[in-house]
């Protein structure tokens, strides 16, 4: 049985994380700002320790649709609500200006991550999550995702294709020893994206496939001499500098409201490290090399943008009690919220001539390459 009790002493067993790794053919996504005052602090501490057990309690109805929550929390609620010491990834998500288009930072500070095999469980989940913190929190941003046939998105083709699996998934997104004060946690990135279709249409199923870069009927990877250096799938790809290629796990379902013609995707991506999908991003908004920007952007269009804090299922419970690691030291003020320009990321860094995107709280740089 995993450990879930908490602990931060260096070389103990890790904590047992939130289900990171789950599955769902439905998946609510809610985003939430916490309200002013004591009394929604109150709340929301509170809220983290009850959480597991009410995704429990929900479960017990329907064991078989495996109902699963994740809590993430961002870091103007975490300074509020924790102070000193924060995960040393966590800081506010950066907006990306490339040439063409932009990725923007919009408001989160709690986003709830509800995974079922139905709907129902998924709504009966957030419903009493907003029951129990009341006026604590105000809503953001709430999307019903699905899973559409054989797990495509809704332009057609097949999304999460090269998500880590088994031990490579867990390797991928749980923190460990380079912050072993939140180690069994991880981080997320969410955007909601809005889908142009009836320009997306216009294009032929082979102009479709080389904007992705794969095959649209059978999923198979176009060849490196044809896939093009702009295509989705070539500028997704990020290695450390090794060689060794970065992976993060995603979450991805669409959503849609066909009668007021709404078509997207909300991406959702965990990772132990955020610069790495900060790294993603930024090959696609800003490109790689700057210009030569993701070619879907031109028919997906980024509307919202949060980064968030998952602590392992201890240390989300402890937090009911304030932070367990706080100490006499201030809480210090919360990195204010930028732009990324393409000038920027090549005044940042890179290896092999890639442009590097980095939260400024990152302990440690992270060499892209690609």
């Amino acid at each position: 049985m995993a450990d879930t009790s908490f602990s931060s002493t260096p070389g103990a067993a890790a904590p047992e994380p939130q289900a990171l790794v789950a599955p769902g053919a439905a998946a609510h996504y809610v985003v939430l700002s916490l309200a002013a005052g004591a009394a929604a602090e109150e709340a929301a501490r509170a809220f983290f320790g009850n959480a597991a057990g009410l995704a429990r309690s929900v479960a017990r109805r329907a064991p078989e649709a495996g109902l699963s929550l994740v809590v993430g929390i961002g870091a103007k609620a975490w300074g509020r609500l924790f102070g000193q010491p924060r995960p040393a990834g966590l800081h506010e998500f950066k907006a990306l200006q490339g040439d063409k288009h932009q990725a923007p930072s919009t408001p989160g500070d709690i986003l709830l991550h509800v995974r079922a095999a139905s709907v129902d469980l998924c709504f009966e989940l957030v419903r009493l999550a907003m029951e129990g913190l009341g006026d604590a929190v105000r809503p953001v941003d709430e999307v019903h995702g699905f899973r559409y046939f054989d797990e495509r998105a809704m332009i057609g083709f097949v999304d999460g294709v090269e998500n880590p699996a088994g031990r490579e998934a867990w390797d991928a997104t749980l923190i460990g020893d380079e912050d072993p004060d939140f180690a069994g946690g991880s981080y997320v990135i969410v955007q909601k994206y809005l889908h142009d279709m009836a320009a997306w249409k216009q294009l032929s199923t082979e102009e479709q496939e080389r904007v992705i870069g794969r095959t649209k009927a059978d999923n198979v990877e176009l060849a490196d001499d044809v896939k093009p250096s702009n295509s989705h799938v070539a500028l997704n790809v990020v290695e450390d500098e090794e060689g060794n290629e970065l992976a993060i796990l995603r979450g991805n379902l669409p959503f849609a409201n066909a009668s007021r013609g709404e078509y997207g995707t909300y991406f959702i991506g965990y990772a132990k490290d955020p610069a790495v999908t900060e790294l993603m991003l930024t090959n696609m908004f800003i490109g790689r090399p700057p210009g030569n920007y993701d070619r879907l952007l031109d028919f997906s269009t980024a509307v919202t943008g949060g980064l968030f804090f998952v602590p392992s299922a201890a240390l989300l419970e402890a937090l009911a009690d304030g932070n367990p690691l706080a100490d006499a030291s201030p809480a210090a003020a919360d990195p204010a919220p930028g732009v990324l320009t393409a000038g920027d990321a090549l005044r940042i860094g890179s290896l092999k001539g890639q442009p590097q995107m980095l939260g400024p709280q990152a302990t440690a740089p992270l060499d892209p390459v690609g």
